[in-house]
């Protein structure tokens, strides 16, 4: 026997089709009452009387602390279409000849409605268009999309978008945050400036609490790959829906929140889902072959087949539907879900053969043409009423308001709160990584062992000594520039999630990591610099040793920005780690050291190496002007003169200040227009 609620969604007639055979108790537990297929009766697609309309009646959700009470959201698509272009691999690499461009339709026609107090579920095949259909729905997809989607009658998303929630299939979390922090960081950005500090936390803490995770509350989080172990799948699946439902979202989409997860747990996620579509919200979720037990949870089923809808309506009438268009299953203990992917598939092999059906000898092509010319013959006028007479909701614009008018579309929390949140996220999460022990013990064992090299170097040995400051300049060029690589390609997913949500400035992220970054970037090479010098015998003189820090954290920033820029553009870290490498090594012949003297119409080269620079004012506060070494024995000579040094030009550094100045500054703003411009929000 169904539960209670699910009965009487199967007593609520799909405004696409009228009474074929509803469900008795005495049907199967799945739903499929043999009855149901045998008696072949017409829809009427006319008799709109006979249809009794689903009234939803939306209380206050329990999931909420905010002052406001939840608006109810009907979401609407009509016709939705979306296609992309590929390339052709075959003539990929051809010098002369075009490469051919194909264009794949991922969408075509989609139509539907999701109310207030329903659970959607989008079903499909591997590669049939439902996250692609999702993403779309929630206003995430880049690209064109034809029809018609429509919140509350209105089709623009921008103010819709601090209201709306989207859990991905992968949950996008920072490994090292506790459950805890993670829902903390979230509401103190996410929810709105007239709550206190305490009032947000309290919120996060009673999510943990409806959530079911108090257990792990202090745990952290993981993932990473599984690379870092933490709380279990079902506990950060739940823990992601936990960060939608801070701001009390009016429209909640997911995307495969049961994937990877036992029936018991994947029971457990959707049974959340459902209680938080039955508190006032519109839920719409894809889901991979789900159980029979899931299934009956669901309110409306889409079912995609290549991108083609073949049903879309109630869900406890899909039965009813497919026996009308002579798909009956052969057997009556079968799980509707299963039966659905099966003829998505074109596949009809638990069909029932006898004279009264005529696609079991049909081919595979031939079953997805069917079903969808039955949907565009039968459901798609009857969808099309259903969404022309479904009343919604007041518009969430204002009257007569615009998305550059809508109070959705204006920052919950001001810049510097932001900045200051953010900041505190990062050295939290990033102190992991940057003081890890196998970072720490990189670094102590190369700095030791560089000062045995050079262990009392003998002051009138200048080229062994130059060789240690050039040797500074390229260790701590190559290490901060490769690590600064991976920084915004590995956050691209989670920089990408919370823009899409209204979270923060790109600004005040961006300036959070910057700021965030200093004294985990500094701390290594002052400890370099520190053991390296005093053991290499470099001038025993503590202002010298300052300056020659001071110039190393310089270069340190200069390099770090470098990566970080080509991070930024390129996002790929293989690329990025190709074209720094060629990079650094051009910088590295350029610096000055192994080639003195350049021929002309290459020599440019050194003055765009960060490099050649740092070498130079480390060699210059190294040795003053008057200062001699034994050149010879029993003669003296200026250390200025010596070739190495001589070609430096090492007499005006503020000019060498400047060029680092422009090169720390120009890189970073580099980085932030590539991150401004593509598109990651």
């Amino acid at each position: 026997m169904m539960p209670p609620e699910q009965e009487t969604n199967t007593n609520i007639n799909a405004p696409n089709i009228s009474p074929i055979t509803n469900r008795t108790e005495s049907s199967s537990i799945h739903g499929e009452a043999e009855g149901s297929f045998s008696n072949k009766v017409k829809p009427s697609l006319d008799d709109h009387n006979a249809i009794p309309s689903r009234t939803t009646t939306v209380p206050l959700t329990s999931f909420s602390i905010l002052p406001q009470s939840l608006r109810p959201v009907t979401l609407k698509f009509e016709d939705v279409s979306y296609s992309i272009t590929l390339t052709n691999q075959k003539n990929k690499g051809c010098v002369l000849g075009k490469e051919p461009k194909v264009t794949r339709k991922v969408l075509n026609g989609v139509t539907g409605i999701a109310k207030p107090g329903e659970l959607t579920a989008m079903l499909g095949p591997s590669g049939s268009g439902k996250t692609t259909l999702l993403t779309a729905l929630a206003g995430r997809l880049t690209g064109k999309v034809s029809g018609t989607i429509t919140y509350n009658g209105n089709s623009d998303s921008s103010c819709m978008k601090r209201k709306i929630g989207f859990v991905s299939q992968d949950d996008v979390v920072y490994p090292h945050l506790t459950v805890l922090e993670t829902l903390t960081y979230t509401a103190l950005l996410r929810l709105p400036k007239t709550l206190t500090r305490e009032e947000k936390v309290e919120h996060a803490e009673r999510i943990i609490t409806e959530l079911g995770l108090t257990r792990c509350r202090n745990s952290p989080v993981g993932g990473c790959l599984g690379l870092f172990r933490g709380i279990s799948g079902g506990e950060r699946k739940r823990m992601s829906i936990g960060q939608e439902m801070l701001v009390n979202p009016s429209l909640l989409f997911l995307d495969e929140p049961t994937s990877g997860l036992d029936s018991t747990t994947a029971q457990l996620i959707v049974s959340v889902l459902r209680r938080l579509a039955r508190s006032g919200r519109t839920v719409v979720t894809t889901i991979h072959q789900p159980s029979s037990r899931l299934y009956r949870m669901f309110d409306k089923v889409v079912v995609l087949s290549d991108g083609y809808p073949i049903y879309s309506g109630d869900a406890g009438r899909v039965m009813d539907y497919l026996g009308f268009v002579g798909f009956v299953p052969g057997y009556n203990f079968v799980n509707p879900a299963d039966f659905l992917l099966d003829l998505a598939n074109g596949i009809v092999a638990d069909v029932q053969h006898d004279d009264e059906i005529e696609h079991h000898d049909q081919d595979q092509a031939s079953v997805k043409q069917s079903l969808i010319s039955s949907y565009k013959k039968i459901l798609y006028s009857a969808l099309k009423d259903d969404i022309q007479h479904t009343n919604t909701e007041p518009s969430v614009f204002p009257s007569g308001g615009t998305p550059k008018r809508c109070s959705d579309n204006q920052w919950n929390t001001s810049w510097w709160e932001q900045f200051k949140v953010l900041l505190k996220r990062g050295l939290r999460e990033r102190r992991h990584e940057s003081f890890s022990g196998l970072k720490i013990f990189q670094v102590l064992s190369v700095s030791i062992l560089s000062g045995l090299l050079w262990w009392h170097s003998d002051p009138s040995h200048i080229q062994d000594q130059v060789g240690l400051l050039f040797f500074f300049s390229i260790f701590w060029g190559f290490f901060p520039l490769f690590n600064a690589i991976f920084a915004f390609p590995l956050e691209r997913p989670m920089l990408t999630k919370e823009r899409s949500s209204g979270m923060y400035h790109l600004s005040s992220y961006y300036v959070a990591r910057m700021v965030g970054d200093l004294p985990m970037e500094l701390v290594l090479p002052t400890i370099f610099v520190t053991i390296t010098y005093w053991m290499g015998g470099l001038k025993p003189s503590l202002i010298t040793f300052v300056l020659t820090l001071l110039i190393m954290l310089f270069n340190v920033l200069v390099s770090q920005g470098i990566g970080l820029a080509l991070g930024a553009i390129l996002m790929d870290v293989k690329q990025a780690t190709t074209l720094a490498s060629v990079t650094m090594l051009v910088f590295l012949l350029a610096g000055g050291y192994y080639i003195q003297k350049m021929p002309s119409f290459i020599a440019w080269l050194k003055y765009i190496s960060f490099s050649h620079y740092c070498y130079k004012l480390l060699v210059g506060v190294q040795y003053s002007v008057s200062e001699v070494y034994e050149c010879r024995q029993g003669l003296h000579c200026r250390v200025r003169d010596f070739p190495a040094i001589k070609c430096l030009e090492i007499d005006n550094m503020w000019v060498d200040v400047a060029a680092l100045t422009i090169m720390f500054i120009g890189f970073r703003v580099v980085a932030y227009l590539a991150l401004r411009m593509g598109q990651l929000h």
